[in-house]
């Protein structure tokens, strides 16, 4: 039943064995930013259990105020990019494929975060409180800065011997802040209507194109909604959506990661099709769908109590979804960072397919 999940994969130059992938997850276990064996050991046992591609929890790249957690791991340094291929080297030894997930928090990072506290957090339209303005507004020479912290991140991972990297523009994170009429603001080239606030996004995945070369797989994670926000919309019919993510088409994207807090929920209204089957459907790019797979309850349901979304009704969905070529790619989080080999025990069909949520294994080193 599951086979269409354990079918071959292939664009460019990314060939994996299977439709399974590990979703980025924050675990908070590289102390001073730095990756050690425990973090290699965590992935290789991934890859050995029939993961097709990881994607790692989110990296900052080489900014100072990227970071908002000493223990999140670095991308940038010469410790934290050794601990990084170490790790690269584990996965593929297993005969996994891996992807570092670079990330800037933005906005999301607090005043006074460690690592750097005296560092003021960054947006694209500052942050004011009654009577006190707080954070500047982004200027053009930081803007230029993070980009190109993005761009060295990408080398040094195609550097390492990754296969690919996914850039982190989701859930209201310094990139998705620019796409947000909410947090952009602006009033020069990188502010405006909807399509306006892709500018940044699209420069940024042009200097990490140009950075790792026509062939090296760029994935874009992009959601429309937000932490603070979990109705947020960018984009409220096709067309917009269509406009919205034609240029980061255009600037290099190959893959995109469609975040949705439920894999099974239509997008828009008149079609069964979510957000990464409208993203392929619109863009002809392969697509990664997401969103509490493999979970009994989804996330916020876990939280209020008994959920009505329950176990494993929506395997046949998905399923199809990938049979009916109407997405590329299924990511599961929660369900794999509490079970190393949930993919393996889904493929033989060892187990249910759908396990309880806890809350407490987001913080297990499994």
């Amino acid at each position: 039943m599951t086979s269409p999940l354990f079918s071959p994969f292939t664009t460019g130059t990314l060939k994996l064995n299977n439709r399974i992938v590990m979703a980025p997850m924050t675990r908070s276990f590289s102390p001073g930013g730095v990756p050690g064996p425990d973090v290699a050991a965590y992935y290789q046992r991934r890859a050995e259990n029939a993961v097709g591609l990881i994607i790692t929890e989110g990296t900052v790249v080489a900014h100072p105020a990227a970071a908002n957690d000493p223990n999140v791991p670095n991308f940038h340094g010469e410790k934290a990019l050794a601990g990084w291929a170490a790790v690269v080297k584990a996965v593929h030894a297993a005969g996994g494929k891996i992807a570092p997930q670079l990330w800037h928090t933005g906005l999301m990072r607090r005043v006074g975060s460690e690592p750097n506290p005296d560092v003021l957090p960054i947006a694209p339209s500052g942050l004011a409180k009654p009577g006190k303005k707080v954070v500047e507004p982004m200027t053009e020479r930081e803007i230029a800065d993070v980009i190109a912290a993005f761009a060295r991140g990408a080398a040094d991972a195609q550097q390492l011997g990754f296969d690919a990297i996914e850039i982190h523009g989701a859930h209201g994170y310094l990139i998705d802040q620019f796409f947000w009429d909410a947090t952009n603001i602006r009033n020069d080239r990188y502010g405006g209507d909807a399509l306006q606030r892709t500018a940044f996004a699209a420069e940024l995945v042009k200097a990490c194109r140009r950075a790792v070369g026509p062939q090296f797989p760029i994935i874009l994670r992009y959601s429309q909604w937000k932490q603070q926000d979990y109705a947020a919309r960018l984009a409220t019919t096709p067309d917009t959506l269509q406009a919205w993510l034609t240029p980061l088409v255009d600037a290099g994207v190959d893959i995109f990661h469609a975040s949705t807090r439920r894999f099974w929920q239509p997008e828009f209204d008149g079609s069964a099709m979510n957000l990464a089957g409208w993203t392929k459907k619109l863009t002809g790019k392969p697509v990664i769908t997401v969103g509490s797979v493999g979970l009994e309850q989804d996330f916020i349901e876990t939280f209020r109590g008994p959920g009505t979304d329950q176990s494993g009704q929506h395997l046949g969905r998905l399923i199809k979804m990938v049979e009916n070529e109407e997405v590329d790619l299924v990511a599961v989080g929660r369900a794999l960072i509490s079970d190393p080999a949930w993919a393996v025990k889904l493929r033989d069909g060892q187990t249910a397919h759908f396990v309880p949520y806890v809350s407490e294994s987001l913080k297990t080193l499994v």
